[in-house]
Parts: structure tokens; C-alpha cells; sequence
């Protein structure tokens, strides 16, 4: 039977784990549940090995071919973590877990992928291995980065490695892959906004921290604007401001600011975070504050191997009939991009249509992707590694 016709009869069943799932999300490294629901089918499937735990709350699984004589080794890859934020939807299968919700399809891209390892420990129609990898803490918390230091690409062996990634916007089961950079690197930053409080009547015997971080947040602003080549792609945000102040007329001691660097290029990265240092610095001192830099930069841009997207596009045209090959890289980052560093392979986009936004507290996944992102796996395993 060809995977699409098995995947249209599996899909109730598939579309059943993934609302299971987005019933019961799990923010990074608590993925113990959803882990534990991977490895319990990956073993009910056949599975020739099921090991959990690798970079913590990670899972692979092996399915070896009818043959392994070509000694080709392919991983697949699935993100299961979720995000803390209270979901909106009103959808039946809205998370049970107050204040944490699927808003990226994670949960989407677990169950296909274990939609795919069902098919492929069924008919094992290839010459070769396919490992697939359940990862943890994909949400800017290291997953990748943890799962590599376990071992995962040496110990079993890979030797390319492809992921997925639904995309809003994108038409629903349409594919988008790109050569060279498709998303972008990460780094995150917290400044911390140090003044004298007291009170908000008396301003002229304080140093308000808020009018300082407010100006910092502002002049922020400029490094894009006035210190990037235009012709050069960078994006700089401040996306949190707290303090220990909880009523109205207390100016705070402290301040902290949270935000996020995006950028592909390494020249592009020293000039903010060199900048980011000196303008808040200098303003917050203007202001007669001070401020501390934490800067941590997170992962690498996400970057295709040419003829991985290539095998991946053919993949993407054969089970869909649609592709986008030219498109601007995108801003999020994707800690995939450590895989790819020590591996040739790929990440693509699969439409999610006209949904929310990747992010947002009213997102679901389209559960009519399942089918088309299942063949893609099953198919990719099957070309890659023919049986004759």
C-alpha cells in the first residue's frame, strides 16, 4: 500500500495522539509525559530500539530496513516541548496545563514523525537505518545542544539529519525549503536597571529606574537603524520589562529589561552586542543609573546543505505537487541549526494555512498536515535508502 493511502487510514489515530498531547503540553526538560507516551508507542510499533533520556527528556528510536548492506544511517527529528502561555483557542482538546500551551506545533510535528516511524517499522521498504529523534527543550532552553553532548549523532551512527517545521501563512500541506541560511541565529540578553527607589511623589530624591530603562529600551532602537549596514539583516527586541515594585507610587530600586538578537552574520553580531553594552550604559548613566549586561548567546543560524534541500524539495514536490525554493531567510531561530553544523541535511516548512501566528495563545496546529508531513518522512527514508 503506498504511505499516503496508509496515512489517510492512520489518520485519526494520529490526529488523536497529537490533541493527546496538546492536552497535556510540557514546557522544556518536563517533558515526561509526552516522552514517556513516545517511547510506550515507538515500542508498540516494533521499534528495533527504544532508548529515553538522552539530553534528559529526550527519546530515539531505531528502525532498521528489510536490508542494512548500504549501511546508510538517516535521522529524523521532532521538537515535543511547549511554551508557558495560557492558551485561548476553546478548542476541545485545549491544554489541561493552566498557563503552558502548544503555540508552536510541536505537538504536530511528534505525532507525525511518530505517525511516519509506525509506517516505516510496518514495511521497512529500505537499505539502511532510520533513527528518530524526539527532542526536549527546543523553546530557547538547549535541547539540541544536550541530546549532541549525549552522544546522539555518534552513537548511532547518523549521517544526515532532517527536521520540519509547520509555518503559518504558508498554504496548508505546501512545502518551503531553501539552500544555504533559512533561519536565523539567537542570542539573549537582560539588562539590569540599578537607581535609588523611594517614593513616586518625590521623584527628585530617587533615581528612577524606569524612566532609565524606558530611554534604554528606546535608544535600543538606533542600533539596527544607525549602526547595521541597511543591506544587512539584524533584529534587536526588548520583550520584557519587570520590576519588584506591585503598586503605584513606589519608584523600584532595580529594573530588568529581557530581549533578543537575531542575525546571520558573526560581523553583525560583534557590533551589536558591542553596542548593546555602550548605549545602555551610557543612557542608563545619563540617568544617573547604572546597568548590568547578561548576554548569552543561544544557537547558530539554521543552514541547508544545498543537495540535502534539494533531496528534501524532490521529496516535498512528489507528495504535495507544491514547493517554495526562493524565499528570504526568516528571523526565529531553531536550535535544529546545531544538528545541521555536525551533519549534512535540511529543515523545511509545511504550510499550516491561515492560522494564527506561531507564538500566539489563539495558535493550533492544522491537523489536516498530518498525512502530507507523514509521507514526507516515510517517503524521504524510502528514496534515500532504495531496496533495489
Amino acid at each position: 500500500m503506498p504511505a499516503r493511502n496508509r496515512f489517510a487510514e492512520l489518520h485519526a489515530e494520529i490526529t488523536e495522539w497529537r490533541q493527546d498531547i496538546h492536552a497535556n503540553p510540557e514546557l522544556r526538560f518536563e517533558e515526561y509525559r509526552t516522552s514517556a507516551k513516545v517511547a510506550d508507542l515507538l515500542t508498540e510499533f516494533g521499534c528495533d530500539e527504544v532508548t529515553t533520556g538522552i539530553g534528559l527528556t529526550g527519546v530515539v528510536g531505531v528502525i532498521h530496513g528489510r536490508k542494512k548492506e548500504s549501511g546508510r544511517v538517516i535521522g529524523f527529528r521532532a521538537d515535543m516541548d511547549a511554551l508557558p502561555i495560557p492558551e485561548t483557542t476553546g478548542v476541545s482538546h485545549a491544554s489541561t496545563n493552566p498557563g503552558t500551551m502548544h503555540a508552536c506545533g510541536h505537538d504536530g510535528h511528534t505525532a507525525m514523525l511518530l505517525g511516519a516511524a509506525k509506517y516505516l517499522a510496518e514495511t521497512r521498504n529500505f537499505d539502511g537505518s532510520v533513527v528518530l529523534i524526539f527532542q526536549p527543550a527546543e523553546e530557547g532552553s538547549g535541547g539540541a545542544r544536550a541530546m549532541l553532548d549525549d552522544g546522539l549523532l555518534t552513537r548511532w551512527g547518523i549521517q544526515e539529519v532532517y527536521g520540519m517545521h509547520n509555518w503559518p501563512g504558508i498554504p496548508a500541506g505546501q512545502f518551503a525549503v531553501r539552500d544555504g541560511p533559512q533561519m536565523a541565529a539567537t542570542a539573549f540578553f537582560e539588562l539590569t536597571v540599578n537607581g535609588r527607589g523611594g517614593h513616586a511623589a518625590l521623584p527628585h530624591k530617587a533615581v528612577d529606574t524606569t524612566v532609565a530603562a524606558a530611554h534604554v529600551i528606546v535608544a535600543l532602537q538606533t542600533i539596527a537603524a544607525r549602526n547595521i549596514d541597511p543591506l544587512k539583516t539584524v533584529v534587536v527586541s526588548t520583550c520584557g520589562m519587570r520590576s519588584d515594585s506591585n503598586t503605584f507610587n513606589v519608584i523600584p530600586d532595580e529594573i530588568k529589561l529581557r530581549g533578543t538578537v537575531r542575525y546571520f552574520d558573526p560581523e553583525v553580531h560583534e557590533t551589536v552586542q558591542k553596542r548593546l553594552r555602550e548605549i545602555a550604559e551610557l543612557t542608563a548613566k545619563a540617568h544617573n543609573a547604572e546597568v548590568y549586561l547578561d548576554y548569552s548567546p543561544r544557537v547558530p543560524p539554521t543552514i541547508n546543505n544545498p543537495e540535502a534541500a534539494a533531496r528534501a524539495a524532490e521529496v516535498a514536490q512528489y507528495i504535495s505537487g507544491s514547493v517554495i525554493r526562493e524565499f528570504d531567510p526568516v528571523m526565529p531561530g531553531e536550535d535544529f541549526s546545531e544538528m545541521l553544523a555536525e551533519r549534512p541535511g535540511a529543515y523545511l516548512f509545511i504550510g499550516n494555512g491561515d492560522s494564527a501566528d506561531l507564538h500566539n495563545p489563539s495558535y493550533d496546529f492544522n491537523d489536516e498536515l498530518i498525512p502530507v508531513g507523514c509521507s514526507w518522512y516515510a517517503e524521504m527514508a524510502e528514496r534515500r535508502m532504495p531496496l533495489g
